[in-house]
């Protein structure tokens, strides 16, 4: 063993893909329908360092992992955390800050009936939540204050425990509640499911138009081809369903069931068959021209005589409508007249070569930006500064350009691919750094009676926060269970339970919730930490 021990000191390289190999091959197994997933890499790092700690990576390592995956995340998910600022974003956040508050007591109770420092106790806290800039603000509070106490050796101690007890909960509260994924993925607009087409012939008199009628049943299909009098056509906004019209419909199965139920009823017949006069075809979007615009601003009916049937965005379908804002990596199921397509696929790019570029420009000035921002002292009230990191300070700067697409020619957003393969690569180099810092000092210390104090009472911390804002979410509030896994990731600010949140889900609402609280809980936990250093004392 020790020669390739000696062989991982000398070659950090080398660990850090061991680590990942390790780590991946961990996160597969399953125990009882549970496994770590992505997060088994972290798990990896401590026990690769547990046995010599000689094997350690450059603090840049994984800080550059955080960054990229916080960046990326926050840019694919900025639009959404919009909707954090109305009554749900606040209720939501408040939640979230109100049980970190209530983390904080107990911690202070625990804290005095263990007779810790003052050091110790908020370094606690900063474990149990693992909040790497809180814990950096109590060193810069306690530095030159002896026998203070190393908040590090609590924060190392609880650390483990504040990433896998908050999956462990996640766990447990799913097998109790037993949510169902995929009707609160189409309850909140992030389904997943497939999209289909049918054809209707009308019945009812009202003769209503297609904006008219998407209007008042909140716009959850497309109409395509309308057939009148023998003659078809796209339909358009302005056109008019007359009884015994034949038109299309593309949406999730029971809108268009529902459509059916108040318009007429379904036939055999698919208006897609004759493509004689109006053809379809499914194109990339790759023109920055285009991206981050929505589409009532392209009026590509107007332009080009198209309707944009369907976005398909990763491994899911949207149906569209003029709210929508198309990004790089879309693909766009467009129907046209069969003598513009051309000039259709070339007006949304169509380039696959591009969509495997990153325009790394932006996407450098966007992280610049992130990590200047992250290295500002910001004053703290009754004095002192903390520092929003190089979490924070992306974070932060990702969300509000992911919000605005672009600013005039530049697009901020990337494609759906590469924001996948580099939050991915980025959280695992992050959990790798980690894993491999803190295995040497959990092991030595966990081997103590005060060690063994510390774990224990870091894991009550971080199952009481994480439990009850589960059970007063789902319960009380009625949040859908994948929105409060996220939830429990964003107030933990920890991308491991992120990981772990979106591979039990199957889908991508957990980055919802985690994107919405993030900022308020990172910067919530570096405040509270520093109360608690006050009153401990």
């Amino acid at each position: 063993m020790t020669p390739l021990l000696d062989l991982l000191a000398q070659n950090p390289v080398l660990t850090l893909f061991t680590v990942l190999l390790l780590g991946f091959a961990l996160g597969g197994v399953r125990v009882l329908g549970f496994s770590l997933g992505v997060a088994g890499v972290l798990f990896a790092g401590l026990l690769v360092s547990a046995l010599d700690p000689r094997i350690a990576l450059d603090p840049a390592v994984y800080e550059l992992g955080l960054a990229l995956f916080v960046y990326a995340i926050a840019l694919a998910s900025g639009g959404h955390v919009l909707s954090s600022f109305g009554r749900a974003g606040l209720i939501r956040n408040g939640l979230v800050l109100g049980l970190l508050t209530l983390g904080a007591g107990l911690t202070l109770g625990l804290g005095r009936l263990l007779g810790l420092e003052p050091a110790l106790t908020a370094g606690l806290y900063t474990g149990a939540l693992t909040s790497t800039p809180a814990l950096a603000g109590v060193i810069e509070a306690v530095a030159g204050q002896p026998g203070a106490g190393d908040p590090v050796v609590a924060y190392s101690i609880a650390y483990p425990m504040g990433v896998i007890g908050v999956m462990l909960a996640l766990f447990l509260f799913e097998r109790r509640f037993r949510p169902d994924y995929a009707a609160e993925a189409r309850a909140l607009g992030v389904s997943g499911e497939e999209l289909v087409t049918r054809t209707l012939r009308v019945t009812d008199g009202r003769e209503l138009t297609v904006e008219a009628f998407a209007r008042a049943h909140s716009g959850r299909v497309v109409f395509g081809r309308l057939l009148h009098g023998g003659h078809l056509d796209a339909a358009e906004a302005g056109s008019v369903l007359r009884v015994g019209d034949l038109v299309s419909v593309t949406g999730a199965p029971a809108d268009v069931a529902a459509v059916i139920r108040v318009l007429g009823e379904e036939v055999a017949q698919s208006l897609s068959e004759d493509r004689s006069v109006l053809d379809f075809r499914r194109i990339f979007v790759s023109s920055p021209r285009v991206a981050g615009r929505r589409l009532s601003e392209l009026r590509v009916n107007e332009r080009l005589g198209a309707t944009v049937t369907r976005v398909r965005r990763g491994d899911r379908d949207i149906v569209p409508d003029g709210r929508t804002v198309l990004e790089l990596g879309d693909r766009v199921r467009v129907l046209a007249p069969r003598g513009r397509m051309a000039e259709v696929t070339r007006f949304f790019g169509d380039s696959y070569r591009h969509l495997s570029e990153i325009n790394l420009l932006t996407f450098s000035l966007g992280l610049v930006l992130g990590l200047l921002l992250g290295t500002l002292p910001l004053p703290l009230p009754g004095g002192g500064t903390f520092r929003l990191g190089v979490a924070g300070g992306p974070l932060l700067v990702g969300l509000v350009l992911g919000a605005l697409g672009r600013s005039g020619r530049v697009v901020w957003n990337i494609p759906y691919s590469a924001n996948l393969t580099l939050r991915q690569f980025g959280l695992a180099l992050f959990l790798a750094g980690v894993g491999l810092r803190s295995g040497g000092r959990f092991a030595a210390q966990l081997a103590s009676a005060e060690g063994l104090a510390l774990l224990l009472a870091g894991a009550a911390v971080t199952l009481s926060v994480t439990g009850a804002l589960l059970w007063i979410g789902y319960r009380l509030l009625r949040l859908p269970y994948s929105l409060l896994s996220g939830l429990a990731a964003g107030m933990d600010t920890q991308p491991a339970v992120l990981g772990y949140a979106t591979e039990r889900t199957g889908g991508e609402v957990p980055e919802l919730g985690y994107a919405s609280v993030y900022p308020v809980a990172l910067i919530g936990k570096i405040l509270l930490a520093q109360l608690i250093l006050r009153l401990a004392g």
